[in-house]
């Protein structure tokens, strides 16, 4: 490690603390501004994106690589509000091809997500060769059959959805697991960090869904194939061809939606309690 990761420019830094008292741990004040006290550094950034005057550079996360923030570009709390009341599972996909340039976009803004402790470690396999995705969709039907009559599904509350889903599957001619969608994004991690990296996934595969519709398109966890995937299911695993020293850890089905809501829908009350 560099024991001198963090640089200060003397002359822009006026010694405002708010670069020391963001830190975790690492950063003290000193005689000329911030120093370090003890490594405990996670690579978060916070130090230099707060500094008022840009007279902080950390060799681990640069100033150079950081951006600035436009504020005409931030939105009121009412537009998040609708924005992300807005989300919706989209279980109905256009037949279209998702151009990959926009699954790019999609995963670049999925980096971005918060992880544990900065953690991050979470990588990308994307699927949208169409008949590939039919393979799958078979090799999941198999194994929710044989999960429903004694595995992990027998006492799932959704096993008579599931069995319906599969149903429809063998007798309508219609993927009901993969939705018929064009692409499917599989998310793994290291191993022996799987409970981490499923923690992460959900929060990269969150900042996907919000951001999908910004670029026209919809998106929907898939739930059997999770299920199916972190059974350690062979047939399933033997196809993808995911590295051993990977897990799998989520998928989302990403493709352009045939209906556009024009509600918001109601959930349950809050319920909160407060000490």
């Amino acid at each position: 490690m560099n024991d001198n990761f963090i640089q200060v420019n003397t002359e822009a830094c006026k010694r405002c603390g708010q670069c020391v008292n963001i830190c975790r741990g690492t950063l003290v004040m000193g005689n000329s501004g911030p120093e370090i006290a003890e490594d405990l550094c996670i690579e978060c950034g916070h130090c230099v994106a707060v500094c008022p005057n840009g007279a902080l550079n950390n060799t681990r996360t640069p100033l150079k690589n950081q951006v600035l923030i436009q504020r005409d570009l931030l939105i009121n709390s009412e537009i998040a509000a609708t924005f992300l009341r807005g989300r919706r599972s989209i279980r109905s996909f256009s037949s279209k091809a998702v151009e990959r340039e926009l699954i790019k976009k999609l995963l670049d803004i999925a980096r971005f997500a918060p992880t544990a402790c900065n953690s991050q470690g979470i990588s990308y396999h994307v699927i949208d060769n169409k008949e590939f995705l039919h393979r799958i969709s078979s090799v999941i039907a198999d194994w929710t059959e044989e999960a429903i009559k004694s595995g992990p599904l027998k006492n799932s509350p959704w096993v008579h959805n599931t069995a319906n889903t599969i149903s429809q599957y063998r007798n309508s001619g219609k993927d009901t697991i993969l939705r018929d969608a064009p692409c499917l994004i599989i998310a793994t991690a290291k191993t022996e960090q799987f409970s981490l990296g499923r923690d992460n996934t959900h929060f990269s595969f969150s900042y996907v869904q919000l951001y999908a519709p910004t670029l026209g398109l919809g998106s929907c966890w898939s739930g059997l194939f999770e299920y199916c995937a972190t059974d350690k299911y062979q047939p399933l695993l033997s196809l993808l061809e995911i590295p051993q020293n990977r897990v799998i850890t989520g998928g989302l089905l990403i493709g352009y939606p045939v209906y556009h809501f024009q509600r918001l829908v109601d959930r349950e009350p809050l319920q909160v309690t407060w000490q």
